[in-house]
């Protein structure tokens, strides 16, 4: 009879950032377990608070199946003599099975008859199986960072304080570390710290609920946003959107209570990306805004208990946010008085990066090459660029940014504004950050969009020109978020320019820099793009394959190679497309890197030839029209409606003719096959 199995880990306080993938780790962790053992199981479920981690899995079976397994040996003939003895190979491969040589047994195979080891192995209880499961469950989370505590050899995200297992409502035992399994969980540390005892799921979270802690962190959340949707309309506005937030205040706490403070009118003289930032980053509230979208002096915050006298609980954020804002009205009427133009020259004593320099040499490089994109792109844009390119580090050494990193980009178009800056330059200075993060805005106009390309790109050249390359998942100067920041900005505005040459422009302002032979960090670099590509389209759900056949072929443009593989993904959903893809997959693996000789129709020898010949030249007219128009699929179009006559040539002829020239001859048609499509996708990598 299958049973429930229910494992909490009680802890001190994991951070909120640790448990949405330590739920999912676990629940991962825990069928790979049963599924080895061969145990069946029904739905798996995880939770999680800031003190517990819990998993939950319905129906595991109670008892492991026989396990059967067999093993083919030798040949008949090779583990038995002509008597009917076992040879030594024989006696070899039945010792190495564990099992006697009369154990073996005859199986008939299309290759002959071959010996055979047949062996079974009674199955296990569960319960004794999740003794030696559970614990090497635990020890296998993965964290960003773990912890030993006091001489124990064991690590956790932070010290474990009780193990609640059962299976079935029994407690399954065994010991991590200096604890021992149960069947007691804890409350809430300040409300409800008592023990009490788990019998089931169910009960256990009425049992919690009683205890002030809701395990369910959905329920957190749906709770957390209908507090702050109310007293945000209670003080008549709502609150700013902000899902990451949500999301990090829902694992800092077990029992949420949402409260509404007020700050002084006088500091949204402040920017208001400054004021979010300090109530989000540093305490944690929400934002509010009124009906026009404008910030309001007032603030959310959720606790972790229900306090007998909210406004005790008001008062001292209120008081510590205070403290705040003054902070960042300081600093910002302070740095208004030196001008950005002026803040340039403090870049000169900054350390980009030891062996990159300064960030004054930083800012050189990539203004060079924002200008020289905007020589390509929008000529008249040159000045314009070159002078947000000057400015937009200067915000760094600022007073604010210097306190509140988050806001870099923000100061720097806020203090442009202030000093009468162009509004376009004042904006590329805050957009020539974005893309932040995946799937993020990315700049709105070119002028940001140039400076952050330049930016982004010298970033990505100079580490790999010195050998800071990323290896695993280290990558402590972002360049994967770089990468894919350069190659979202060119698709989402559409740029077509060559990606090599601007690697190769880069490069150059980096001459003396490189550490590393250029021609290494020019491959390395192109490639590193070239996989951030290949993650990014099938992350968008083009088919991997596709993907890889076009960004095989080329990818010097990656706004042609979008079209290229929108294209072929197109062409791949027809069904006919299979037998497509095969007769151009034998085109290709026959001809290899094809010849260079011109086709002879004189040579051809049966009517399937020169019928592929005159489709051929047929079509080449059309595809080399559609592929300079940039109309792949209708040059795909064109491509495909040579399968008949490939097939017909490949059912008539033999391509590979003892007649040299006739084999020659038949290669070239073939070649010329390939030329049309080879440009826009190489077919061998489709799987058909």
């Amino acid at each position: 009879m299958a049973q429930e199995l229910l494992l909490e880990i009680g802890t001190e306080e994991i951070p909120a950032g640790f448990l949405p993938k330590a739920m999912a780790d676990m629940a991962n962790l825990i069928r790979a377990e049963l599924e080895s053992a061969q145990l069946a199981f029904g739905a798996v479920r995880t939770l999680a608070t800031p003190r517990r981690l819990l998993l939950v899995v319905d129906g595991v079976e109670e008892h492991q199946p026989t396990l059967r397994s067999e093993v083919m040996g030798p040949a008949k003939s090779v583990a038995f003599d002509a008597t009917g003895k076992p040879t030594k190979a024989g006696e070899g491969f039945a010792r190495g099975q564990g099992i006697s040589v009369d154990q073996l047994v005859i199986v008939e195979t299309e290759k002959g008859h071959y010996v055979c080891a047949r062996k079974e192995q009674a199955g296990r209880p569960t319960a004794e199986l999740l003794t030696e499961i559970l614990p090497r469950l635990i020890n296998n989370i993965p964290f960003k960072k773990s912890m030993r505590w006091k001489d124990l050899d064991v690590r956790f995200a932070r010290p474990v304080h009780w193990i609640v297992a059962l299976y079935g409502g029994a407690v399954v035992p065994f010991a991590f570390g200096n604890v021992t399994s149960g069947n007691r969980s804890r409350g809430h540390r300040f409300m409800a710290p008592g023990a009490f005892e788990v019998k089931d799921f169910r009960r256990y979270l009425d049992e919690c609920e009683r205890h002030f802690v809701i395990v369910d962190p959905d329920r957190r959340k749906a709770i957390i946003r209908a507090e702050v949707a109310r007293l945000a309309k209670e003080a008549g506005g709502e609150a700013l959107a902000d899902e990451e937030l949500l999301e990090q205040v829902t694992y800092l706490v077990e029992y949420p209570s949402a409260v509404l403070g007020t700050f002084n009118p006088d500091f949204l003289q402040v920017p208001k990306e400054v004021l979010i930032t300090s109530m989000r980053s540093h305490q944690r509230y929400f934002s509010l805004v009124d009906a026009s979208g404008k910030l309001m002096p007032a603030f959310i915050t959720i606790n972790n208990t229900l306090a007998p006298d909210p406004s005790v609980v008001v008062r001292g954020n209120e008081r510590v946010l205070r403290a705040r804002l003054s902070d960042a009205r300081f600093f910002f009427e302070e740095d208004k008085k030196v001008p950005l133009a002026t803040r340039v020259e403090a870049l000169k004593s900054v350390v980009y990066q030891a062996k990159l320099g300064t960030s004054f040499e930083k800012m050189e490089r990539f203004r060079a090459l924002a200008v020289a994109l905007a020589e390509e792109l929008a000529p008249k844009l040159k000045e314009k660029v070159a002078r947000a390119a000057t400015l937009c580090k200067a915000d760094l050494v600022s007073g604010m940014v210097g306190e509140f990193p988050e806001v870099q980009g923000v100061m720097g178009r806020e203090y442009a504004l202030l000093e009468g800056e162009d509004a376009e330059v004042a904006q590329a200075i805050y957009e020539h950050y974005l893309p932040t993060q995946a799937g993020g805005a990315i700049p709105s106009a070119d002028l940001g969009a140039f400076v952050s390309i330049a930016d982004k790109l010298d970033t990505l050249c100079g580490c790999f020109g010195v050998g800071l390359i990323p290896t695993g998942t280290a990558d402590p100067y972002a360049l994967r978020r770089s990468a894919i920041g350069i190659l979202n900005i060119i698709l989402g505005r559409g740029y077509r320019l060559s990606l090599p040459a601007l690697v190769d422009r880069s490069l150059d302002l980096l001459t003396v820099k490189l550490t590393r032979p250029r021609p290494e960090v020019r491959a390395d670099v192109l490639e590193f793009l070239r996989l951030r590509l290949v993650n990014l389209l099938t992350g968008q759900g083009y088919p991997q394959d596709v993907v890889d056949a076009v960004l095989s072929a080329s990818f010097v443009d990656v706004s042609d190679a979008l079209a290229r593989v929108k294209a072929l993904a197109e062409l791949k959903g027809r069904e006919d497309f299979e037998p497509l893809a095969v007769a151009f997959k034998r085109v290709v693996n026959i001809i290899k890197s094809g010849v260079d000789t011109p086709v002879d129709p004189a040579l051809f020898a049966a009517p399937c030839e020169g019928a592929l010949h005159e489709a051929t030249r047929a079509a080449a007219g059309q595809v080399n029209q559609a592929v300079a128009a940039g109309e792949y699929a209708a040059a795909l179009r064109a491509i495909a409606g040579l399968r008949g006559a490939v097939d017909g040539f490949f059912e008539g002829v033999m391509v590979m003719a003892d007649e040299d020239a006739v084999r020659i001859n038949r290669l070239a048609l073939l070649t010329g096959v390939a030329k049309l499509f080879t440009g826009i996708a190489d077919f061998s990598r489709i799987a058909a």
